[in-house]
């Protein structure tokens, strides 16, 4: 969706400014400055679940990307400011779908994501449920992110456009 109205995602971040040193020899963002401005924004989100910066070194618990799809659909360039939106989609007690937005300050869609976590238990590595006060935070984040319809971009295949 090309012009999503802020009042239809449930989660923006606060205020991002694309760095100069992020910017590639085609004169606008690195394609991985996408992604790392994707992932700042999440930990916001991710917070709000109780996967804090704080989650890993107290919990000994943290959440690992297991799929991550990126669309890039206008370009951004050094000084830019955008946030990030965040809707969380799903959930099972050890993993989460989610979608995001990267949207400049000028209100225009730059990029959209897809992505699946997981909820991993760093003393194995292995995929692990919830604790219990965080499977709240997580429940409550989906119930009230549900009340959003998933943006047209959620699931698209992937592939060649012929014709």
């Amino acid at each position: 969706m090309s012009n999503q109205s802020h009042d239809q995602i449930p989660f923006l971040s606060s205020v991002k400014t694309v760095l100069p040193e992020w910017i590639d020899y085609n004169g606008h963002l690195n394609m991985a400055y996408y992604n790392v401005l994707f992932d700042t924004g999440a930990d916001e989100a991710f917070a709000e679940m109780g996967f804090g910066p704080d989650y890993a070194a107290t919990r000994k618990m943290t959440t690992y990307s297991a799929d991550f799809r990126l669309r890039y659909l206008r370009e951004i360039h050094e000084g830019d400011r955008v946030r990030v939106g965040f809707q969380l989609l799903d959930t099972t007690p050890k993993s989460f779908h989610f979608c995001q937005w990267l949207l400049h300050e000028d209100g225009w869609l730059s990029a959209t994501g897809e992505g699946v976590g997981l909820h991993v238990d760093m003393s194995g590595p292995k995929v692990a449920p919830y604790p219990d006060d965080v499977a709240a935070k997580v429940e409550k984040m989906r119930a009230d992110h549900a009340k959003f319809a998933a943006p047209d971009f959620v699931g698209l295949p992937l592939g060649l456009r012929r014709g």
